[in-house]
């Protein structure tokens, strides 16, 4: 599978289709990428080329505990790094979870290289801004007080990044825990800085600021519910809102492969609004 030098980082990705309009799929949390190429393969066979590939600090990309900036900001400026040697820019922006999140983030960050979002399974809401600071951050800054690097090696998340990817183990273990300590507790910092928005990590002023085509399928459980999905939509003016045949459950969240149903649906959503993202632009310029 390819492997790009993107800002210092070895970044594992793969392009799903031949030709066609770009898009790139993010998925959630620190998940890798191989959850979306069923998704990918399908939108992929209706003419698009389909960028999946591992953020840092995620399958089998490198992991580098550093950095000023949040950890999804850098992952935006990471994604706008490898489609631009790609010759991939303007694309098609989307995801689901801290995906959709970070799809956000990429527009606010580099509009210009964007031609459309699509986003489900949004994040909002006192729920998600309860657990996921610990589920990110909070568990490994802890992890490393009380067994330094090693602990954080051990953990179930760091485990599986370094099976994908041995020569992490390396990079971790070479790192002070004080240090890895830090960076963790600034992302925290970074992360737990907007509170009490309908969107988590996103003020309704950026969320409003959103100026370009953008369609939203929202989530159904308390990390992803409706009502998020729904307040994306009311904010971004000219939004399409499209909601699956799924009603709200109180579970904690609802994993990616149970949303395996609703994917002919997701694919069609998806195409029908690159279609007409595609259409509109070309009677714009006739």
């Amino acid at each position: 599978m390819p492997i790009a030098n993107v800002r210092g980082v070895n970044i594992r990705y793969q392009i799903i289709g031949d030709n066609g309009p770009w898009v790139a799929l993010i998925p959630g949390g620190r998940r890798s990428h191989d959850e979306f190429i069923p998704l990918a393969k399908s939108i992929a066979s209706e003419g698009y080329r389909v960028l999946l590939h591992d953020r840092r600090n995620t399958g089998a990309s490198d992991i580098l505990i550093g950095g000023e900036d949040g950890e999804e900001p850098i992952w935006t400026d990471d994604l706008h790094e490898l489609l631009r040697q790609l010759g991939a820019l303007p694309a098609f922006i989307g995801g689901s979870s801290s995906g959709a999140r970070t799809s956000m983030l990429f527009y606010l960050r580099h509009p210009e290289a964007v031609r459309g979002l699509m986003l489900f399974r949004v994040t909002g809401g006192a729920f998600a801004e309860g657990r996921l600071p610990n589920q990110y951050y909070g568990q490994y800054i802890k992890a490393a007080q009380e067994g330094g690097m090693a602990a954080v090696c051990a953990t179930e998340q760091y485990q599986e990044r370094i099976a994908a990817n041995p020569a992490n183990h390396e990079r971790l273990m070479a790192m002070d825990p004080k240090d890895y300590i830090a960076v963790m507790q600034n992302w925290l910092k970074l992360f737990t800085a907007v509170q009490g928005t309908k969107i988590m990590g996103l003020t309704e002023a950026q969320v409003r600021s959103i100026k370009v085509p953008t369609v939203v399928i929202p989530g159904n459980d308390k990390t992803h519910s409706s009502i998020s999905g729904k307040a994306a939509h009311e904010m971004i003016a000219g939004s399409i809102l499209h909601q699956l045949p799924i009603q709200d459950e109180d579970r904690d969240i609802i994993p990616m492969d149970e949303w395996a149903v609703h994917e002919p649906e997701i694919v069609r959503t998806f195409v029908q609004f690159m279609k007409q993202v595609a259409a509109a632009k070309q009677t714009a310029a006739e």
